[in-house]
């Protein structure tokens, strides 16, 4: 994203500092203030194909080109981004530091949120809308007794172990 010089936005912070609420507000202001706002994703088959950090690496990229103006630098969340032509510096808990990276972290954050609200409507049985995706108690007990679905990454153990252990995809259709 490109925000604005000395660009003030009340109340932001890392993502994971910020209530539901307040970064859904957040989100609302930084799309309207943004110079130029790009998201990218990676699915659950990259992120099995490449690892994590690539993954992170292509979404990166990915919302970079889906920028309506070009950057003439980046600041990363402590991850650099090889092979650009456009100057950058990784910062060490940038969200934490950067009003930019902040921003990013709360667009981040708030799209994720989304994707996973529709993962619920799509696969009920897995309570997306509760733990968002993340391995809480009731997510590896769901994995545990219906298997993984298609946005599972199979490369995390939980979910490999829970494949293993009920058969397969609880029924579900399981894309490779």
């Amino acid at each position: 994203m490109i925000l604005p010089r000395r660009c003030v936005l009340l109340g932001l912070n890392d993502s994971k500092q910020v209530a539901e609420g307040e970064r859904e507000r957040l989100y609302e202001e930084i799309s309207r203030r943004a110079l130029a706002l790009g998201v990218g994703q990676a699915s659950a088959q990259e992120i099995d194909r490449l690892n994590i950090l690539e993954a992170t690496r292509l979404a990166m990229r990915r919302a970079i080109q889906a920028l309506s103006l070009q950057p003439d630098f980046l600041l990363t969340d402590a991850v650099a981004l090889p092979g650009l032509s456009v100057p950058q510096r990784p910062v060490i808990k940038g969200d934490g530091l950067s009003v930019s990276i902040a921003a990013a972290s709360i667009i981040a954050k708030v799209t994720r949120d989304r994707v996973m609200l529709d993962y619920h409507r799509r696969f009920p049985r897995y309570n997306f809308q509760e733990h968002k995706g993340y391995p809480t108690p009731e997510h590896l007990r769901l994995l545990a007794e219906h298997g993984p679905c298609d946005i599972h990454r199979r490369s995390f153990r939980p979910v490999s172990e829970s494949a293993v252990l009920s058969g397969g995809a609880g029924g579900l259709r399981v894309g490779r």
